[in-house]
């Protein structure tokens, strides 16, 4: 059976190191020009290299973006940003236009480039156009169902087919959304995405300025280009038999909590599946219990499966599903004590029960029994945004295993 390689977001270094240490084979990062994430932190060129070296100590890939549609005024530096790239060790850099992929063949021969889903690859024609160049990799276009996907890894041969598997989908072609631009003036294909699509609509007509016209029965309007998110956990065997071999994961926006969800859940997945297929088929239920601690806009299975209909749209709400808090990142942990040093991320109290999400091990729950504080004073809670306090844990813990709780029904 083929090997899988799990593909996370990093959009910073504290979720490249989450995405690392939770299971992921390869990250995707953006640098500080020629990506399409710039309202992420992303990376100067010195936290890339901690990075690289960070995710290389651990046998993980990084890939850079270098996928925004260039204009002149963009190329001058080009070549030297994608020198320092291949200086800093990056395995791979991640491409769309055909005039940037021109030059990083020229400029950096050696490196691996791969095939941004911005460039809407949706046939094996256009597959063997980026291979022939040389391309290693193709991004499917997410518009594609697995039997299109099917016919172009048996088109290509062995160069790798990658396809997102889980996060937010765009409501435009391939990522290639005018809507910002047009509303905010910020460009969505050079990184500055406003995401309209999120937005509350309705409708007016040109001669009833004023008169607004709910799309739906509902009187604030309706979410019309509001998509739930992909999630594929229930069909990682239909994938590898499609030929994917790069599972990836959308998120660079996203929290270290989110990233650290998904990423693990989808680990345990995976590796089930290789490992033992009954197993993984057993385990479907729990699968979308442990991913649905991340927060969603409910579940779609995107264009795999055929065109979507509007049960793959939210039309009351843009906001997520959240039914745990992230309220703590252990950063030290006595193993004699068995008490751990907490970066306290929401207020939790004594006596509440918490679950403890390592990245190496099954997840604990508990009771917290008692807080303190860096003095030693005994707290009834933590309150103050990464606060560092103290609590006893059931058992060991290691730096960057994370704290969450159940959020209560608000109903």
């Amino acid at each position: 059976m083929k090997k899988i390689e799990l593909l996370a977001p990093a959009g910073d270094l504290e979720k490249l190191k989450i995405a690392v240490l939770y299971g992921a084979d390869a990250v995707y990062l953006g640098g500080t020009s020629f990506g399409l994430r710039a309202k992420a932190k992303n990376f100067d060129f010195e936290q890339m290299r901690e990075g690289i070296e960070f995710a290389h100590s651990h046998g993980v890939k990084v890939y850079v973006t270098c996928n925004v549609y260039a204009h002149n005024y963009d190329l001058p530096e080009l070549p030297q940003y994608l020198l320092k790239i291949k200086e800093l060790g990056a395995d791979a850099i991640l491409v769309a236009d055909p005039g940037v992929f021109s030059v990083a063949r020229r400029v950096v021969p050696e490196m691996d480039i791969h095939i941004s889903t911005q460039a809407n690859n949706t046939n094996y024609a256009s597959a063997l156009f980026w291979k022939e160049l040389g391309a290693t990799r193709i991004v499917m276009a997410r518009e594609l169902p697995l039997t299109e996907i099917k016919q172009i890894s048996e088109k290509i041969g062995d160069t790798e087919i990658e396809s997102f598997v889980h996060g937010a989908m765009c409501i435009s072609y391939s990522g290639r959304c005018l809507l910002s631009n047009y509303l905010t003036g910020r460009d969505a294909n050079k990184g500055e995405c406003a995401h309209p699509c999120r937005w509350k609509y309705n409708v007016t007509e040109v001669n009833r300025q004023g008169e607004y016209m709910p799309v739906v029965e509902e009187e604030n309007g309706t979410y019309i280009f509001n998509s739930k998110d992909l999630c594929m956990i229930d069909h990682i065997p239909e994938l590898a038999e499609a030929g994917v071999y790069s599972f990836k994961l959308e998120g660079r926006m996203k929290t270290v909590y989110y990233v650290g969800t998904v990423v693990k859940i989808y680990k345990e997945a995976i590796n089930d599946y290789l490992n033992d297929p009954a197993l993984y088929e057993s385990k479907k239920d729990y699968y979308l219990s442990e991913i649905s601690k991340a927060s969603y806009r409910g579940f779609t299975t995107g264009f795999y499966y055929g065109k979507p209909d509007e049960n793959a749209q939210v039309y009351t709400t843009s906001s997520y599903i959240r039914s745990y808090d992230f309220i703590g990142m252990v950063k030290g942990f006595d193993l004699q004590s068995r008490v751990a040093e907490i970066e306290q991320r929401n207020k939790f109290s004594v006596g509440e029960e918490v679950e403890l999400l390592r990245h190496n091990g099954k997840n604990v729950t508990f009771k917290v029994e008692e807080i303190t504080d860096i003095d030693g004073n005994s707290i009834d809670s933590a309150p103050h945004a990464q606060q560092r306090v103290f609590i006893k844990l059931p058992s060991e813990a290691e730096p960057f295993d994370m704290l969450r709780r159940r959020k209560e029904d608000e109903n």
